[in-house]
């Protein structure tokens, strides 16, 4: 699926703009998939491909972080005033618990033993929609590496790989529309408020960091985080023996891959892909 327009070399916006607000919501209310995980035809496994899946240490918590997510995000519809702003923010909330809705249905019918929590109530809705956003910012570059790991190895049959590849999809849609908001939301703010708010997206983004720098470095010394980090772990139990330099390096080459299928003139994430660049090149090849 690709939507970047013919004259995207040389299309341009203000971000804040109005132009940009109506491309914003335009962009993200298309691209929008229709599926039924309850409707799934979920594929049979072999006893192997049946404890490979069920074996995998995360599901508790992926089920734990779409729980806060997807509340957190339809919440934030709220913070909204522009009629097709909140219609997307909306309907990012609606594929968020979509997300829920998914791994309910596959731990449900391959017997992967869950606990589902009590919907997150969130408790500051700005606060909150901000550290969701930045946290997938995090946790999807490192995603998209691990889809492919997957995918290419093996690992898990092409059928089950096929099921998820629209959640890929929604991920890289959820965080383009979060860093382009955060333009949105910066521009609309009296000039005098603009540098609190850098500061706030400052301090969680610093807190983001900390907390994924802490998990890197647990790997490799036996400690596993069970925590929102599994993102970060999970290249450990999927697929062959891979360093961190070659994840590093399959998430780059995928985030590029990704982000180049769609409109050129809304900003990229920068942050993320920038760290994990310099960690590349910096790391010996046999980390």
């Amino acid at each position: 699926m690709s939507v970047v327009p013919a004259d995207f070399e040389t299309a341009t916006v203000r971000f804040g703009s109005p132009q940009h607000k109506r491309l914003l919501a335009q962009f993200f209310i298309d691209t929008h998939r229709e599926y039924d995980p309850e409707r799934i035809d979920w594929p049979a496994l072999s006893a192997e491909e049946l404890h490979r899946l069920t074996g995998l240490p995360f599901w508790q918590e992926a089920v734990a972080t779409e729980n806060v997510t997807s509340n957190t995000v339809t919440a934030a519809a709220a913070l909204e005033s522009d009629p097709q702003l909140q219609r997307a923010i909306a309907l990012q909330g609606f594929e968020e618990q979509r997300h829920a809705r998914l791994l309910a249905a596959l731990t449900a019918h391959y017997r992967i033993p869950i606990e589902f929590p009590a919907p997150y109530a969130p408790r500051d809705l700005e606060d909150d929609f901000l550290f969701a956003g930045f946290g997938e910012c995090f946790d999807s570059f490192f995603a998209f590496g691990l889809f492919a790991l997957a995918r290419d190895s093996g690992f898990f049959p092409a059928a089950l790989v096929e099921v998820f590849e629209p959640v890929m999809e929604e991920e890289v849609r959820h965080i383009l529309f979060f860093v382009n908001w955060i333009k949105v939301r910066r521009a609309e703010l009296p000039w005098w408020r603009r540098p609190a708010f850098r500061l706030r997206c400052g301090w969680i983004i610093l807190k983001q960091v900390a907390s994924r720098a802490q998990t890197a470095r647990s790997l490799g010394g036996g400690a596993r985080e069970s925590s929102e980090n599994f993102t970060l772990t999970a290249h450990q139990d999927i697929g062959p023996p891979v360093t961190l330099h070659g994840l590093l390096e399959t998430c780059l080459r995928e985030n590029d891959r990704r982000m180049g299928q769609y409109d050129a003139r809304l900003v990229r994430p920068r942050l993320v892909p920038a760290i994990a660049r310099a960690l590349y090149r910096l790391l010996p090849a046999r980390l």
